[in-house]
């Protein structure tokens, strides 16, 4: 509709040309055209609202299937990939998106139609001047294209650099403490300051190759339009034809060049943004984490106290590169039993909790819960009966009421009280007016180590799992919370079975099983006092911390 009345200008202009010539009235021609072009601009102002709107829309739903991919990944993916690289697809790259969409595919398209109605319009007024208009554009726009052709190339990896620099800003920011103590402050930013460096430099191979864009069209427009009046002054003097049509074949000839300029630069910018497109469609592609297979068995009943509950069948663990971290590890954890794995760093412990949690596929051998191959569950429904407290024991930025309801979204607040209770954090959460609305800070910045190892064993504890794993969950604590801890699982084991990581064997002594680990294997199972008997390497663990 646009382009009609814009099309429909020109002619108009002309008819007011000839009523001025004959002397008729002028007020009706007048008239018309002044609605015209009202119109006109009524309608370019709707356009580009919804030009805007189609971005944003477009923009939201890339940014959601972005969030949705990105949260759903095999935890391997992010082992090999840079957070802030991630982080930069889903904020710069959909922001070109959205150039792409308003500024890209919907003008090209607007300006195709705009120039073939103006070329239809020109062939009815002279055919001649056409011919000489075509091929003075033609020069012009062949130009443009060739030099945007590696527009795409250049744009994709100018991305790639501003993802770089993402990634280099969110690693200094997340270890800002560590960063500012060691004394390294300028040579992290003097690193943040070579990432920009790069994104700059490939910003500029990309706005070196666009300006050899603008040139092009200028000249296509400024030839054609002086090339158009010369000869058709000549055609006017030789009455071939009217003033009227000389200046309606001018207003078509800027109705034709105008939206080819813009095509051109909207072509360009559709490379960009088809730059960005490969990177978001990158991840796209990638493979979800397979949690949902509702034609699989769910999680079977849990077995009475003292049957397995969860076993480990032979089960081997390799990384791609070809590390292996597990080989031919056997035990199971009986329903309300509570056994550790012990060993040295890089026994494999924490992988054999991962493994379970489904983060990994084993590479050999098989898991079970409650005589179940776990392949054949949907993870969702194994995890559900499953709490996690990792080693690092992540708080999310928010308040404790946050955090804790994570794992129950359903959970009152007596219940609430109640597990931080268990965890001894009541005194540390009642200290601010606010209660369970107190902030944490971000990456629960303003709790102590040991707080936040509490708090995230209550959000496990909270989701009342059947078996509840802990990797080192008294690193961060001191005596006094460690005696309240192990009093507290001591409690918890009453009703679920527990899996300990533990460093600290003084945590585990009262385990029905201690695992031990070394290189990947186990090497000894059985109590804690048949094992100071019989295993070498926990003896020796164990003396080291003054427990023989």
């Amino acid at each position: 509709m646009a382009a009609a009345a814009a099309l429909a200008q020109p002619a108009l202009v002309a008819r007011v040309i000839r009523v001025v010539g004959s002397g008729d009235p002028l007020l009706p021609a007048v008239a018309v055209l002044v609605v015209v072009l009202l119109l006109a601009s009524a309608l370019s102002a709707f356009q580009q609202f919804l030009l805007q709107r189609t971005g944003e829309g477009v923009v939201l739903t890339t940014r959601q299937l972005l969030a949705d991919r990105l949260l759903r990944l095999p935890v391997a993916e992010y082992d090999r990939r840079r957070t802030g690289d991630l982080m930069s697809r889903v904020g710069a790259d959909t922001t070109l998106l959205r150039a792409t969409v308003t500024s890209g595919v919907v003008d090209v398209v607007g300006s195709v139609v705009l120039a073939v109605g103006a070329v239809i319009a020109m062939a009815l007024v002279d055919g001649w001047l056409l011919l000489l208009t075509v091929a003075s554009v033609a020069v012009g726009v062949t130009t443009a294209v060739l030099a945007s052709r590696g527009v795409r190339r250049l744009s994709r990896q100018a991305q790639e650099q501003v993802g770089a620099m993402t990634a280099a800003v969110e690693r200094a920011l997340s270890a800002v403490r560590t960063i500012r103590a060691s004394g390294a402050t300028a040579r992290e930013v003097e690193s943040v300051g070579a990432s920009a460096a790069g994104a700059y430099a490939a910003g500029v191979r990309v706005a070196r190759l666009e300006a050899l864009v603008s040139p092009a069209g200028s000249i296509a427009v400024q030839g054609a339009f002086l090339a158009v009046l010369g000869v058709g002054g000549y055609r006017v003097a030789s009455g071939s034809i009217t003033v009227a049509e000389l200046v309606a074949f001018i207003l078509y000839l800027f109705l034709l060049v105008m939206p080819l300029g813009q095509a051109i630069g909207a072509w360009t910018q559709l490379q960009t943004g088809l730059g960005a497109l490969a990177r978001i469609q990158e991840i796209l592609a990638l493979e979800p984490e397979d949690d949902a297979h509702p034609e699989r068995p769910a999680a079977a009943a849990v077995p009475p106290s003292g049957a397995p509950l969860l076993r480990l069948e032979d089960v081997s663990f390799g990384y791609p590169d070809g590390t292996q971290v597990l080989s031919d590890v056997s035990f199971e954890v009986p329903a309300g039993s509570r056994v550790a794995l012990v060993g040295p760093s890089g026994a494999g412990k924490s992988t054999i909790l991962a493994l379970i949690e489904g983060f990994y596929p084993v590479s050999g051998g098989v898991l079970r819960w409650a005589g179940t191959d776990v392949r054949e569950m949907p993870r969702a429904a194994l995890r559900a009966r499953l709490g996690y407290v990792e080693q690092e024991a992540p708080v999310l930025a928010g308040t404790v009421r946050d955090n804790l309801l994570l794992t129950r979204p359903d959970a009152t607040d007596p219940e609430l009280w109640a597990v931080l209770a268990d965890v001894g954090l009541t005194d540390v959460v009642r200290r601010s007016p606010r209660g369970l609305d107190v902030l944490v800070g971000d990456e629960g910045v303003l709790l102590s180590g040991g707080e936040r190892q509490r708090l995230a064993i209550a959000r496990a504890l909270l989701a009342r799992p059947e078996l509840l794993l802990l990797d080192e969950p008294t690193a961060s604590l001191d005596a006094r919370n460690e005696g309240l801890l192990r009093d507290t699982l001591a409690a918890a084991s009453a009703d679920r079975a527990l899996l300990v990581v533990a460093h600290r064997l003084s945590t585990v002594l009262d385990s029905d099983q201690i695992v031990v680990l070394d290189q990947g294997r186990v090497v000894a199972r059985g109590t804690h006092g048949e094992l100071v008997d019989s295993s070498a390497l926990y003896r020796e663990l164990a003396t080291a911390q003054l427990l023989v």
